[in-house]
């Protein structure tokens, strides 16, 4: 006779194995570090081993042992493949998935390169569509998922010089929302957040005061404001939220 209680185990674990890209610093990094106590294990991946080693080393510092971490270089569909394919063997597909990573690639149209244009696409939002794609079937099979995916403002807002990363993240939202009506039945949610000004790295050389004045709630948002929207998404609780873009940004744009 099968043993329920191991096999319901199982099946609980498995629903506990989440997936984080750029989790090596700012607000994938606070996410990981924020849902490492509700997951069994969580994947956090950097484009360079050097950012691996830092991770690892900060981890180890702290006695953190259920965030593995693995490099990727989501400019490569071929790489993110081969990836997917090892962490679904050594570990298993992980049925909670947070796309975090981004880059840019700043210029107006008119002296922007395709190279630009098409590093930041694919990055931002062609890894995403892959990442999503070859861990989808797990989800299905499982009738349970979360999918969150990481927008900006500046998808709605626009910004000069930054078309490319403006389409990326506006990219984002849509592939969320049709993907959200696609896997309605299966038990999966889609959402988006779309955080303004966080205080990261990205966001360091910006003229605070000048930004603040623009800000209704006048200051820069947190990483630990973005990680706590997730937590709250990837929860059983939220199982009647889908489709939805969740704007984290003081106030400064509102819909």
């Amino acid at each position: 006779m099968m043993n329920l209680k191991k096999i319901y185990k199982k099946i609980k674990i498995i629903k506990k194995i989440a997936l984080i890209t750029g989790g090596n610093r700012g607000i994938g990094k606070q996410i990981s570090l924020n849902i490492k106590k509700i997951t069994y294990i969580t994947i956090t991946t950097t484009s360079k081993k050097k950012n691996s080693k830092k991770l690892n080393a900060y981890l180890e510092k702290r006695n953190i042992k259920n965030i593995i971490t693995l490099t990727l270089n989501l400019k490569n569909n071929k790489i993110i493949e081969n990836i997917t394919k090892y962490i679904i063997k050594k570990i298993s597909a992980p049925l909670i998935i947070i796309n975090n990573a981004g880059i840019t690639s700043d210029n107006i149209i008119l002296k922007m390169t395709n190279q630009n244009w098409n590093k930041v696409i694919n990055v931002n939002l062609n890894a995403t569509y892959h990442i999503i794609k070859n861990f989808l079937p797990k989800m299905i099979s499982s009738k349970w998922g979360r999918i969150i995916n990481i927008s900006s403002i500046i998808a709605n807002t626009g910004n000069i010089g930054q078309a490319n990363y403006a389409a990326s993240k506006a990219g984002i939202i849509g592939l969320s929302k049709s993907l959200a009506i696609e896997v309605a039945k299966k038990g999966i949610t889609v959402n988006v957040i779309s955080p303004g000004f966080i205080k990261t790295s990205m966001t360091k050389y910006i003229n605070d005061e000048n930004i603040k004045m623009l800000i209704p709630i006048n200051k820069f948002g947190k990483t630990k404001n973005i990680a706590y929207i997730v937590k709250l998404l990837i929860s059983y609780n939220a199982s009647y939220i889908t489709g939805e873009t969740i704007n984290i940004n003081g106030g400064l744009y509102m819909k």
